[in-house]
């Protein structure tokens, strides 16, 4: 079982490596064939004068998403957190808390190419199970402080000042004078 396991995993890393050292007209016409005659014509296209664009590009992406997946994060993070210490200083037992953010990001945006820039919506769901509370009234009261009390929540629904500043300036001997743009 381990050896088709195995096998099933490393045959899209043979299917890549072979492809690499393939024509495109040979890989088109069978991409599963064993490799015959390699050639470095597929690296010469992926590394022409574009190449550092494209690697900009995709360094641009990944550092948006990751930013958008941290922010998440932190919000799911800080709104368990803040419903489990409100119940604790309650005293309302929970049975479970479940916590899920998604959100609205087009990449594009960051690319400059036409798209909003950033996050347009974040949906927040938290599902809670509290120990016993016949009429619910202590469980709405702890949903409705635990909301009013996590700060990335607030943060993001009420927004702040942000200062960003800019600093720009040269390495070159006879350069001009820095410049600042806030």
């Amino acid at each position: 079982m381990l050896v088709v396991a195995s096998l099933v995993a490393l045959f899209p890393v043979y299917v890549m490596v072979t492809a690499a050292f393939k024509t495109q007209g040979g890989f088109l016409n069978d991409p599963f064939a064993p490799l015959t005659h390699p050639t470095l014509n597929g690296f010469r296209t992926a590394l022409n004068d574009q190449f550092p664009r494209w690697l900009l590009n995709s360094a641009m992406v990944t550092v948006a998403a990751v930013a958008a997946t941290l922010l998440l994060a932190a919000l799911a993070a800080c709104q368990e957190t803040t419903l489990r210490m409100v119940a604790a200083n309650m005293g309302i037992g929970l049975n479970s808390v479940r916590v899920e953010v998604d959100a609205d990001w087009d990449a594009r945006g960051t690319l400059a190419m036409g798209a909003p820039v950033g996050i347009t919506a974040i949906r927040c769901r938290t599902a809670v199970v509290v120990d016993s509370d016949q009429r619910g009234e202590r469980a709405e009261r702890l949903l409705r402080s635990a909301e009013k009390y996590c700060v990335i929540l607030d943060t993001l629904r009420s927004g702040v000042p942000v200062e960003s500043t800019f600093t720009l300036s040269s390495t070159a001997p006879e350069s001009a004078p820095t410049s600042e743009t806030s």
